[in-house]
């Protein structure tokens, strides 16, 4: 009776579960932030594509597309920093890249293998060995060896097989934002990867410089919370070219990846080899009116970026206001 119980309580605890909205970010629907759906909308039309249910906002130099729900609805998470150094066309780019994740198809946001992979990640997660370990937490710990490597094993072997339909994934999402927003665009956004480490560090000191001056400083920077993404936006227009093209040269030696389910960057298919133009659908004065051309930072260079496909003049100036 007992071990039937506690293989039951296992079965619970270990049991496929769909994703849920997460609670521990800020979460936005279509009443909140209207104007970015409304970008978000039109981006998804030029994809073919549906447009997402809710958007979550966190800290990550970084942005995901996912489902939740058991009715498999769409979720965007938005890394505001990225979003903050990103030009408009970029940024059309970076709705059009994740966006395209659906359009195409991409198993791993799947119900299926998707929640298999989840999963396994959080039985891996629960068998870990417990730091500190008293005698008897060492036998457990030795106890869970086995059962972590079988678990580890499986996840491996899954991540392994589904590998090459991540990364043909990745590329034809490439292809979707180029032809959403322009090659030049979408090779702009790779462009930025390449320097999330140091934006990521400016981040990590703007925090720790806030946190060691008390209470009062902690208040003060969330009152000047805008001045940081500033900050952040002219850090990366002062990013040289010539830096640029070092990270190249250095990420296609060591071959660089935003993460092991992504493409190396420095691969001609990623760099817009594959991807094509993305043409201008009108002319590219109209893009000075709306403040496409402006860089990340207000006072920064103009890019000569053209007017992104598919979409309206209106999407184009929510790009620009960098409307969230």
């Amino acid at each position: 009776m007992v071990a039937g119980l506690v293989l039951l309580v296992l079965a619970w605890a270990f049991a496929p579960r769909v994703r849920r909205l997460p609670d521990d970010r800020p979460v936005l629907f279509r009443a909140d932030a209207p104007e970015l759906f409304a970008l978000l909308d039109e981006v998804a039309r030029a994809v073919g594509t549906r447009s997402v249910h809710a958007i979550a906002v966190d800290e990550r130099i970084n942005a995901a597309v996912m489902t939740y729900g058991v009715r498999g609805r769409r979720l965007l998470v938005l890394g505001m920093p990225l979003w903050e150094v990103l030009t408009p066309g970029e940024r059309i780019a970076l709705l059009g890249h994740e966006l395209a994740h659906y359009a195409n198809g991409d198993t791993r946001n799947g119900l299926v293998v998707g929640t298999a992979v989840r999963t396994l990640a959080l039985w891996h997660h629960t068998l870990r060995p417990l730091p500190h370990p008293s005698a008897i937490e060492m036998a457990v710990n030795a106890l869970y060896v086995v059962p972590r490597m079988l678990v580890r094993g499986v996840l491996a072997l899954f991540v392994r097989l589904t590998s090459r339909a991540g990364m043909r994934a990745e590329y034809l999402a490439d292809r979707l934002a180029a032809r959403t927003a322009s090659t030049q665009a979408a090779v702009g956004l790779l462009d930025r990867l390449l320097i999330t480490g140091p934006l990521d560090l400016l981040l990590r000191s703007e925090a720790n410089r806030a946190a060691l001056g008390g209470a009062r400083s902690a208040r003060e920077a969330t009152a000047r919370a805008d001045e940081l993404w500033g900050l952040l936006a002219a850090y990366a227009a002062s990013v040289p070219e010539h830096e640029y093209e070092r990270q190249r040269r250095a990420g296609a030696r060591r071959g660089h990846q935003v993460d092991a389910t992504h493409p190396p960057t420095h691969l001609p298919p990623r760099r817009g080899a594959r991807g094509g133009d993305g043409g201008a659908a009108g002319p590219t004065d109209r893009a000075d009116r709306h403040g496409t051309r402006r860089g990340p930072h207000r006072g920064g260079p103009a890019p000569t970026a053209r007017w992104p496909r598919g979409l309206s003049p209106r999407g184009a100036a929510l790009a620009s206001s960098g409307a969230c």
